[in-house]
């Protein structure tokens, strides 16, 4: 198949043909642009799931949508390294000024555009992002009190147009601590005074409990959904209507045996896709085809998707995660790991700050990634 027509489109955050399966998240939000027209303003969006399950490019839509109804959006990735912090407050100063501009100059709102642009040029978030020994100089009180300051401030710009602030928050558990008390703090103060302002986030499993351990009202302020694999027929569609736009159809049998390897889950079905429209001579797509396609797909994978997670891993962290893989259990019991009590609380406390892992109840563990199991599997252990 001629490689320049290509639907799919394996990789991070990057949109598909079609976004299949998230109809009632989509819809949901739709709904809160709708309010927000009217002037009745609801809670923000959460979005929790799996790495790969198309959270990013599911809130990429949602941004899309929101600034095509005229909204000022700001988008922020977090990032948890050792200038994280810097780097998240520099994002969202930058974030916010641009948007700003953008904005006015869309609603020819200039002139009372300056006054927000004045709060945030002179708050913290500007300063910590730019000035070398800001950190160690700001406090948590000064992030809260200007972040709110900042978002009553454009709630009057906004809410003159019938429009809302929002801010899109990608990784959103890797959010320092002070960004998140603020924004959670903003979300709280908008619910209470009426302001047109929405954080909507995404980010792994333990994102709800993240917000809870902020800020225990965090619970209330936000619509929160689980995005999971899709369902047959979703998936079926991510497959088949990217290469019927292009003239490629599968055979019954090729469609079956992609589906079932990529368990439903889009970032797997984008490879596989991509990987059969690259080893398929012609369509309709045949077993064959389909089988070296999920052998090429696979090979990809354990090139870049998972051992950007497991070579964060040190030599320790890695016996850790090998002796999780190896109860063949989605979800087991830290108790049944075949590696001593003493050690695990360390190693899986640095796991999980790393976003390997997650605790999806207690006393359990389980990986951020599907099929990361069957990785480590894969992986000649070099480490003993």
């Amino acid at each position: 198949m001629d490689p320049a027509l290509n639907p799919y489109t394996p990789g991070s955050g990057r949109k598909p043909h079609s976004l299949q399966g998230r109809d009632r998240e989509i819809e949901a939000f739709d709904l809160l642009v709708a309010r927000a027209k009217a002037r009745r303003y609801d809670r923000g969006m959460i979005l929790s799931g799996l790495r790969g399950v198309g959270k990013t490019a599911l809130l990429n839509h949602l941004r899309a949508h929101a600034e095509r109804h005229g909204w000022f959006t700001v988008r922020l990735e977090a990032q948890n390294s050792e200038t994280g912090a810097r780097v998240n407050h520099k994002q969202l100063a930058t974030g916010l000024r641009s948007g700003l501009r953008k904005f006015s100059t869309r609603h020819a709102l200039k002139q009372a555009g300056e006054s927000v642009m004045t709060l945030i040029e002179g708050s913290s978030l500007s300063v910590a992002g730019v000035s070398v020994g800001a950190p160690s100089s700001r406090s948590t009180e000064d992030t809260l009190f200007d972040i709110e300051e900042i978002v009553e401030a454009s709630s009057e710009l906004v809410r003159s147009k019938g429009v809302a602030l929002a801010v899109f928050v990608d990784e959103m558990q890797d959010l320092d601590e002070d960004l998140t008390a603020g924004l959670i703090v903003a979300q709280h103060r908008a619910s209470q005074e009426g302001w047109p302002f929405y954080v909507i986030g995404a980010g792994l499993p333990n994102l709800p409990a993240f917000l809870a351990d902020s800020r225990s009202y965090a619970e209330r302020l936000f619509l929160y959904r689980r995005i999971g694999p899709l369902d047959e027929g979703a998936a079926r569609q991510a497959l088949v209507d990217p290469a019927t736009a292009v003239g490629g159809t599968y055979s019954g049998e090729a469609l079956e045996t992609v589906l079932a390897a990529a368990e439903g889950y889009p970032y797997f079905l984008q490879e596989f896709g991509s990987a059969l429209w690259e080893v398929a001579a012609g369509t309709p797509f045949q077993l064959a085809d389909a089988e070296l396609a999920i052998e090429a797909g696979t090979a990809l994978l354990d090139q870049g998707f998972f051992p950007s997670r497991w070579d964060r891993a040190t030599p320790a962290e890695r016996k850790y995660l090998r002796s999780i893989a190896a109860t063949g259990e989605s979800a087991p019991k830290t108790s049944s790991l075949s590696i001593s009590q003493s050690t695990a609380g360390p190693l899986r406390a640095a796991a999980i700050r790393k976003g390997i892992v997650y605790s999806p109840e207690h006393g359990r563990i389980s990986f951020t990634v599907p099929g990361m199991a069957s990785f480590i599997a894969r992986q000649i252990d070099t480490d003993s």
